[in-house]
């Protein structure tokens, strides 16, 4: 639900601020105030396209801001989610802002977001109702939402069906890619069995290739290695050039502490450390000479070793960066040799799982075709009703379904809208006959059917749907408006005292000038002003004791219908 909406320099919107209530607002003002421009800067928050040329005159920069309560919205709690907005707090805030120089920035709780994610989240929010969106009455698709959703046992048909649309799409796809595929499978058959014979016949191990690399770079240095063994050696026992060894002088260091803990015992513990390093160095100089006495340097070892790295190189430029890599390979070319081999085995078992899947969903849609058939009579009928009351008697409406045979992800079926405005007029496609006037008094009726059962749209702007009509059809669009706000928060604006009365919240919108500029301003009306208010609207004069007097009346009636209503 809009809780504030709050816009600064948006045409003659300087700084509004406006606070929203539950129920039906209403929003009134003389012809140019600028009440559609209120409705505008919300449209912006929903994503509608806005230019530079709606930047007020002197300023660089608009924006607009409006705070949402998320209450009952799971789908939109999830497109968030997605999104990773935080919205723990129950309050969707978006902003939006454009400049002069076309740069453009879109806030939803403090995350930047495209403008094609803030579509997405409007069409979440608030439905936007006027002749352009009377006219997507006349889209298949709409007609198709309006039907689906006014009985819930056709949603949950619907999706057992998609389901199963699913799972036999898929396997017409693979089915139809493995069709196409077979035009080149003989020449890709020989290739990946050259690929398997090559890689089968030089018989690589897992990490074969680090074990050669370790042991030639070990035969490439064998003579290095031979002479820092043997000098090594020599160090821990003869001493070499140096004089004494390694192990001879700590023997001796040994011997001495030990002469020295006869008459101190304060270098004990150097001693002990002492012996255990002669321990572990004299480990450390037989390591060392059983590794000179074992190495073997072998010529045609290295020769080897390196022929067999040539084979294991080329390989890897073609097949993988290591011999892990070739293996993996390797894998890949007999699974799809197995899949080419058993070619025939598979298309046959796709083409049975097709067959199989294509009577569940040929079931399944027929369910859904019988459900909707059921709706369509039992929502023409409640349509209709809508229509008699708001001016329409004669009018006929018709949803008609039927079996196209064509399956698409919402079922098999057409739907047509046939509409009749008048006695002895044929019914016919509602596109062909419906006027503007009649789209809209049509729109308004579905919305009035349609809205204690839809809860995708939490809030409703009906932009001037008043527009020539009056009297008694005047009072019942009023009351229908006002069924709507049972189940839903609406905006409307209105130039007609009959649907003003039935407001929840009374706001009014006056232009003034201030110096050499001018400026919109928006205000909740008291009880008091609102009457006045009403009274002009009436009378189309300043306010008189008898105008003042229908007013009240005006008002003490719409109570007592919002109560009938409840």
């Amino acid at each position: 639900m809009l809780k504030t909406l709050t816009v600064w320099n948006f045409a003659l919107l300087e700084h509004v601020q406006v606070e929203f209530g539950t129920g039906l607002n209403i929003l009134t003002g003389e012809t140019g105030a600028g009440k559609s421009i209120l409705i505008d800067s919300l449209g912006a928050i929903l994503g509608r396209r806005v230019s530079a040329d709606m930047i007020r005159t002197g300023c660089e920069w608009l924006r607009v801001e409006a705070v949402f309560t998320l209450d009952d919205s799971p789908g939109l709690h999830e497109l968030l989610a997605a999104q990773a907005i935080d919205d723990a707090e129950g309050l969707l805030i978006v902003t939006r802002q454009v400049s002069r120089n076309g740069r453009s920035l879109v806030l939803a709780n403090g995350c930047h977001i495209t403008l094609s994610l803030l579509k997405q989240l409007g069409a979440l929010l608030v439905d936007i109702h006027g002749q352009n969106e009377n006219l997507a009455l006349l889209k298949e698709d709409s007609q198709f939402r309006l039907l689906d959703a006014y009985d819930p046992a056709i949603g949950e048909a619907l999706v057992i069906y998609s389901a199963v649309y699913d799972k036999w799409h898929a396997r017409q796809k693979e089915y139809e890619e493995k069709k196409l595929a077979a035009r080149e499978y003989a020449q890709r058959l020989d290739m990946l069995r050259w690929q398997d014979k090559e890689i089968s016949e030089a018989q690589l191990q897992p990490g074969e290739d680090e074990k050669l690399e370790t042991e030639i770079r070990k035969l490439s240095h064998a003579e290095k290695i031979a002479g820092y063994v043997e000098d090594s050696y020599a160090l821990f026992e003869g001493g070499g050039k140096s004089g004494i060894g390694i192990l001879p002088a700590l023997s001796q260091v040994k011997k001495h502490l030990q002469d020295m803990r006869r008459y101190d015992e304060s270098l004990a513990n150097a001693q002990q450390i002492v012996e255990e390093a002669e321990i572990s160095l004299q480990e450390a100089a037989y390591e060392v000479r059983d590794y000179g006495e074992d190495m073997d340097f072998s010529p045609q070892r290295l020769d080897k070793l390196q022929s067999r790295m040539d084979v294991i190189d080329k390989l890897c430029r073609k097949y993988g960066a290591r011999v892990t890599d070739v293996l993996a390979h390797q894998q890949r070319v007999q699974q799809e040799l197995a899949n080419i081999e058993n070619y025939d085995d598979d298309m046959a078992r796709l083409q049975e799982q097709i067959e199989q899947l294509a009577q569940d969903m040929q079931q399944q849609a027929a369910k859904l075709t019988g459900l909707r058939k059921q709706a369509a009579g039992t929502l023409s009928k409640a349509i209709e009703s809508q229509l008699l009351e708001l001016g329409m008697p004669k009018a006929r409406l018709r949803i008609e379904t039927s079996a196209s045979g064509k399956y698409t992800a919402t079922g098999a079926d057409e739907i047509t809208m046939y509409f009749s405005a008048n006695p002895g007029e044929a019914e016919k496609p509602l596109a062909k006959v419906a006027s503007g006037g009649e789209l809209s008094r049509l729109a308004l009726a579905i919305k009035t059917v349609a809205a204690s059962r839809d809860a995708s749209v939490p809030s409703m702007v009906f932009d001037e749907i008043d527009t020539g009509i009056g009297g008694r059809t005047a009072q019942m669009v009023a009351e229908r408006i006002a069924l709507v706000a049972r189940f839903k928060q609406v905006l409307c604006i209105t130039h007609l005292p009959q649907i003003a009365c039935m407001a929840d919240q009374h706001l009014y919108i006056a232009k003034n000038s201030v110096g050499a500029s001018t400026i919109t301003q928006v205000r909740p009306l008291s009880e008091h002003e609102r009457v006045r208010e009403i009274a002009r609207m009436a009378s189309g004069a300043d306010a008189t004791t008898a105008s003042l007097d229908n007013a009240r009346e005006m008002v003490s009636h719409a109570k007592l219908k919002k109560k009938q209503l409840k």
